[in-house]
């Protein structure tokens, strides 16, 4: 029910009103009432109805005062003015205010409820504006997701000139002026969980506070990176450097992870620029640091400029006393191999061997021991995945004949980038498997709720015990549509089948397909098709 207030000072027609009208029955509910604009303010703010009915003179506040003041704090609320002043000066301020009618004493109830069933169905149109609105935006956060995903992988290219750049901003209504840049990257993932992607009701709940903290900040522009966590580009004024926003940045993010224990986290900060073309130079200081998150332990912040281990150099060649065990740990290799890209095996490998704190170069035993822990933890990896270790052995022969062949330092580094990226490979060609049983899954649930209002990107990953950004990345990657995309082609096709061959009235088609409010079906139908249901029932479409 519509709430209605009434601020009247002459008592014979404020209850002239108030006892007249059925507000029930006509859908309406007599929230309060008051004597001035002054009495009457503070029980508006508290009770904030959907309609003020106010005299326009008034004692202590009259009502153009009142007015202004409601459409300040409450700019939805409709406002009816009574008058007994027929002059064109009241009318014309009422108007200027935002007054939604204007009515002149003497008045009668039964025009009072009138006026108030006519403003009743414009505030219902408007509500369901609104809320068709908010759910099409809400439905549509994927796709915007996943092109905001693809123009941050231009923004970050240096084969994307500063126009292309500048115009796809501009199409996604991004603005990137700014005195100087930084980029920021983070991931955070549940403690304790057997595999990173697997579904936590928690891990949602960060997403959804990383999203309503940072989404909409001046000097901030949030960007989701799927499996790869998140971007931040920080943007700095002639009032603040991007060096200082970062440094405001990390400190956020930190206590946003703080606050819940059972998270981890990491965080890789790159080098402010000037120049938006040089972003791609912040980004590659930033995945620099970004990168190391496999060599040391979770909840850190590495910079740009941070400094492996030095080097240790054994003049009697390879010692045990100068190895860095925790860095030699097998967790540090099974690491990378679930979770790291092929594009960062150079990277991790350089800090992986950096990290230990010995010179190679002064000896072969280190660089046999090190080759064969790698081959160790690389061959119980492809065990556990069903792939086996023979594979490595096909590809490079078994230990001793891979570490004859540790001759020099460079070729040493490029035999494991070799063996990182057969055993990556691997994986990926193993998941892909894993994911087509997901897709089908994901599918299947699909075409079987479809008719759900409730069915969305969370509660399909639910079901298929993935994460939400592991299901949405892979859904995307996998099928070449978002998710939110396939499900609403699913509900319009099958809308276009129930047109086409029964008589249901359209209404009955959208809660048929999923959609209780008809109009955004219909809405939604239209944006698809280009027609209207009606339209395409009729076969205009043929004629188009």
């Amino acid at each position: 029910m519509l709430k209605v207030f009434l601020v009247e000072d002459e008592i014979i027609v404020r209850e002239g009103i108030r006892d007249r009208i059925n507000w029930v029955e006509n859908g309406f509910e007599f929230s309060g009432e008051a004597s001035d604009g002054e009495l009457a303010y503070p029980m508006i703010q508290q009770i904030k109805p959907d309609i003020v009915i106010t005299d326009i003179k008034m004692p202590f506040m009259d009502g153009l005062a009142l007015s202004r003041l409601i459409r300040n704090e409450l700019p939805w609320t409709k406002i009816i003015i009574l008058s007994g002043y027929d002059e064109f000066q009241y009318a014309k301020e009422a108007i200027s205010i935002g007054v939604t009618d204007y009515l002149l004493k003497p008045i009668g109830s039964a025009k009072v409820l009138e006026t108030l069933l006519k403003i009743r169905d414009t505030i219902e149109e408007e509500r369901n504006l609104r809320e068709m609105q908010i759910r099409y935006r809400k439905e549509m956060q994927e796709n915007e997701n996943y092109q905001r995903r693809q123009f941050f992988s231009q923004l970050i290219s240096d084969s994307t000139s500063v126009p292309e750049i500048l115009n796809r901003a501009n199409e996604l209504d991004i603005d990137l002026a700014a005195k100087s840049y930084n980029i920021i990257l983070f991931i955070c993932s549940q403690k304790d969980e057997s595999s990173w992607e697997k579904y936590s009701g928690k891990l949602v709940q960060m997403e959804e506070k990383i999203e309503n903290n940072f989404s909409m900040r001046k000097h901030m522009i949030l960007f989701r990176r799927g499996l790869e966590g998140w971007a931040l580009l920080i943007k700095g004024t002639d009032h603040e450097s991007a060096e200082s926003v970062t440094k405001r940045c990390i400190v956020e993010l930190e206590n946003l992870f703080q606050s819940d224990q059972s998270m981890d986290y990491f965080i890789g900060v790159g080098m402010p620029v000037e120049r938006l073309q040089q972003i791609p130079q912040a980004f590659q200081k930033a995945n620099r640091a970004f990168v190391y998150r496999y060599i040391v332990e979770d909840n850190k912040i590495e910079y740009y400029s941070f400094d492996p281990k030095p080097a240790i150099t054994s003049q009697n060649g390879f010692s045990l006393k100068l190895l860095d065990p925790s860095k030699l740990s097998q967790s540090v290799i099974d690491r990378f191999l679930r979770s790291g890209l092929k594009e960062n095996v150079s990277q991790f490998v350089e800090d992986y061997i950096e990290s230990i704190g010995l010179d190679s170069g002064n000896s072969l035993s280190f660089r046999k021991y090190i080759v064969t822990n790698i081959l160790i933890g690389v061959s119980a990896f492809l065990d556990e995945i069903g792939i086996g270790k023979h594979v490595i052995i096909d590809s490079f022969g078994d230990i001793e004949q891979i570490t004859e062949k540790v001759t020099t330092v460079s070729y040493t580094k490029e035999l494991i980038e070799k063996i990182f990226d057969v055993a990556l490979d691997f994986r990926d060609n193993n998941s892909k498997q894993k994911y087509a049983n997901l897709l089908s899954a994901a599918e299947t649930y699909i075409r079987e709720n479809y008719n759900s209002e409730d069915i969305s990107l969370n509660l399909v990953a639910q079901v298929t015990n993935v994460s939400p950004s592991y299901f949405s990345s892979i859904f995307s990657q996998e099928k070449g549509i978002t998710f939110i995309e396939y499900l609403t082609n699913v509900r319009i096709e099958k809308a276009k089948e129930l047109l086409r061959s029964t008589t249901l009235r359209s209404s009955e088609i959208s809660q048929a397909v999923g959609y209780k409010d008809s109009h955004y079906f219909s809405y939604l139908f239209k944006k698809e098709t280009g027609l209207t249901p009606r339209e395409y029932r009729t076969g205009k479409e043929e004629n188009n």
